[in-house]
């Protein structure tokens, strides 16, 4: 079989795993084998799974790739708690994966998030956001997905730490690209695969109706952050230009459904503009908008990106939290980490305008540190798992 045609192994559920092995002939537990080796043990090859017979581990071979990400580029924070990786996927199409660590009381581990990129750029044109403003190239399978968790869980288990959360929050619109990311999350949670707990993952949407619709029937008890950034229409159709005319009403309303069918509070993101959307009565209007619905809202500041946005000051990103939570709104103000290493929300981004090109002739997404940030140019190296 030609190496075109094999199947990724880590495209597979295992249930789709198990029939192939009787097609092989051998147990079922060789199976289990397969899947444990491959998702937690980093093998670079089936050669490397010494447990399987050596007629299986060529069969196998054969038949299925353990394609990995490849790392081209690598960017810490000042402070080391965000990690950016640029990676290669299999076609050389490059994507960006962020690893955002908060340290946890006491000695344990800290808690370890990755945000998983789900398309290369994206169609939604964002007007204050970098990926929205690159556009769109083409939508992740679901292995390039989970093989970018994968990557960072063996950077983390070096080091004795692990994955314990994982955002779809990278480049793209997960929902734009709904068959792929829900099997992505899938093989993430499944227990035979990456195992991951379905409450430690979140799915961020612009607000794509039908389909928010469609996960809520998913059975599934993750996360669901649908980014507003504004209280009525017209605001929200400037800064989202894929905004339906009542996407706002629409929104808030799917968000009701999502939480009665799933029992999952929906959080409402708000990138925070200055001289857009951040000023007092702009509170007021998301309050009366948002009141009853048991939503909570993310404020956020907006970070810088070539779009020309500012940042609301501080004392202005208060005000309007105080409005929200004097209107019994939750809400809380989000943390922000990595955005001097242009790993923050909104600020990913691979396209021609903002590559150079290193020694080896791959094109590289260029990062301005600031004082004390850390870089690395990396040679393209497969990927191992986790």
């Amino acid at each position: 079989m030609s190496a075109q045609a094999k199947v990724p192994l880590f495209r597979l559920l295992p249930e789709e795993l198990e029939p192939v092995m009787a097609e092989f002939g051998q147990p079922r537990y060789r199976a289990d084998q397969v899947l444990r080796a491959a998702w937690h043990d980093s093998p670079a090859s089936f050669e490397d799974i010494r447990q399987l017979p050596a007629g299986l581990r060529a069969r196998l071979a054969d038949r299925f790739s353990l394609d990995a990400a490849i790392e081209v580029r690598r960017a810490v924070s000042d402070d080391g708690g965000t990690t950016k990786l640029l990676l290669r996927m299999n076609d050389g199409t490059l994507i960006e994966t962020v690893l955002m660590q908060y340290p946890e009381p006491g000695d344990r581990h800290p808690r370890s998030t990755v945000c998983v990129s789900t398309q290369a750029g994206c169609a939604m044109g964002c007007v204050f956001c970098a990926t929205g403003q690159m556009g769109f190239e083409r939508n992740l399978k679901a292995e390039e997905i989970v093989t970018q968790v994968l990557h960072i869980a063996r950077l983390l288990r070096e080091r004795g730490e692990h994955v314990t959360n994982v955002v779809f929050m990278g480049m793209g619109e997960p929902l734009a690209n709904y068959a792929e990311t829900i099997r992505a999350v899938r093989l993430l949670t499944h227990p035979k695969a990456f195992g991951l707990g379905q409450r430690h993952i979140t799915i961020s949407t612009v607000g794509l109706i039908h389909a928010i619709d469609r996960l809520a029937g998913e059975g599934l008890q993750i996360g669901l952050a649908i980014s507003l950034h504004a209280p009525n229409d017209t605001l929200r159709q400037r800064l989202v230009p894929t905004a339906g005319p009542t996407s706002v009403g629409d929104l808030v309303s799917a968000a009701k459904r999502y939480f009665k069918k799933t029992g999952r509070r929906v959080t409402f993101e708000y990138a925070l503009i200055a001289g857009q959307n951040d000023s007092e009565e702009t509170a007021r209007e998301l309050a009366r908008l948002l009141q009853g619905s048991g939503t909570h809202v993310n404020l956020i500041p907006v970070n810088p990106t070539a779009g020309g946005y500012g940042r609301p000051p501080r004392r202005t990103v208060l005000a309007f939290e105080r409005v929200l939570r004097g209107a019994g709104i939750n809400c809380t103000v989000r943390v922000e980490k990595g955005s001097e290493i242009s790993a923050a929300c909104g600020q990913l981004r691979t396209d021609e305008s903002n590559r150079f090109v290193n020694d080896s002739g791959i094109s590289l997404s260029p990062v301005a540190p600031r004082h004390g940030s850390r870089q690395e140019t990396l040679s393209p190296t497969p990927s191992q798992t986790r």
